[in-house]
């Protein structure tokens, strides 16, 4: 068995050499692995690692250095789809960490029958500090970073959705390319297709992959506000896609002003009761990291978890209101009206995911 490993990578030169390294100590047979890279018009050195790369590794199948002229991630991953020369593709972030059993895991799996598989993917941080050890902290926190299965050990099973996952040829020739509408999402809708084709998502904890958390409050707050936005904006174009708690932020950012505007008109307790919950909740999460690291630091994590949801939720209601106004647009196009159906630029989001 034949397996693509591809990444997709936009100025990631940072991350990329630690990347390679792990993908040159996997036990999976070198002759059996394929490395496609895939450059989106990066800035910095990234594309000159890709060649550095090609030009240095012998023993594999293959190793090739590819263009993304879409520079979006959903269209990286159609330019891997597109030339992947494996039975099976297996799908990387540049900045991620893999075990050496990664591959060999997945294919075991592919061995057994079946035709998507992925497993756990929390996340590290590099050049750890007390700081970045607490955006850590709130960012693998099931309170901070959320409650997809991807995230803990919930046993081997079918999922709706996973990171790094690994695809047989047959599901990509039938299912198609990734939607390049999207920015974030585009792999909740690629696999939401991939299910209604009939093909099953199998999780398992054994296999495990990690991927590098933001090493800033702001990159972070960044993250989850793009991320909320692109929930949004699928939410109009592919609801069943989704999942209920991906609007959970949402639901409290509405909540905030919900109960903001009745505490005006002299009616408090839906506030107060909102927030004790809330508060409540933050504690216990806080507790338990705190009893578990014992870190002075710790007690500042009620306040991470404000500004992610807060920032989640915020995007969300931009990406709702996007979404939208671009369903409106739709129809006007429809009923003999001219509409640039497009997403604009600026809210493409970043490559990497």
């Amino acid at each position: 068995m034949i397996i693509s490993f591809c990444v997709v990578a936009y100025n990631e030169e940072k991350y990329l050499p630690s990347l390679f390294a792990d993908i040159c100590r996997q036990t999976y047979p070198r002759e059996k692995i394929e490395v496609v890279l895939v450059d989106s018009g990066s800035e910095d050195g990234t594309r000159r690692l890709m060649e550095a790369f090609r030009d240095r590794e012998r023993g594999f199948f293959g190793i090739q250095v590819l263009d993304n002229p879409g520079r979006i991630q959903a269209a990286g991953w159609n330019v891997a789809i597109r030339n992947f020369r494996g039975d099976v593709l297996a799908r990387i972030d540049a900045h991620t960490k893999i075990p050496e059993d990664f591959l060999a895991r997945n294919a075991a799996l592919l061995a057994e029958g079946e035709m998507v598989t992925g497993g756990m993917r929390p996340c590290l941080i590099r050049d750890p500090n007390p700081w970045r050890e607490l955006l850590l902290e709130a960012e693998n926190s099931l309170f901070g970073g959320g409650i997809s299965p991807c995230r803990r050990d919930v046993g081997r099973r079918y999922v709706k959705s996973m990171f790094h996952a690994c695809y047989r040829r047959e599901v990509l020739e039938r299912v198609g390319l990734m939607d390049e509408s999207l920015g974030r999402t585009e792999d909740n809708e690629f696999h939401y297709r991939i299910r209604k084709a009939g093909y099953r998502l199998c999780f398992d904890p054994e296999i495990c992959s990690y991927q590098y958390a933001r090493p800033t409050l702001r990159k972070m707050i960044k993250q989850k506000y793009e991320n909320g936005y692109w929930i949004g904006v699928t939410a109009w174009k592919c609801p069943g896609c989704l999942s209920s708690y991906h609007f959970v932020p949402f639901l409290f950012v509405c909540g905030i002003a919900g109960t903001g505007i009745l505490s005006l008109g002299k009616r408090s307790w839906p506030a107060k009761l909102m927030w004790a919950a809330y508060g409540g909740l933050c504690g216990f999460m806080t507790g338990a990291s705190l009893i578990r690291t014992r870190k002075p630091l710790t007690i500042l994590l009620p306040f991470l978890f404000l500004a992610l949801h807060v920032s989640y939720g915020l995007g969300t209601v931009k990406g709702l209101a996007a979404g939208a106004e671009a369903k409106g647009r739709m129809r006007e196009s429809a009923s003999g009206g001219i509409a640039n159906t497009s997403v604009p630029e600026c809210q493409k989001g970043e490559v990497t995911s």
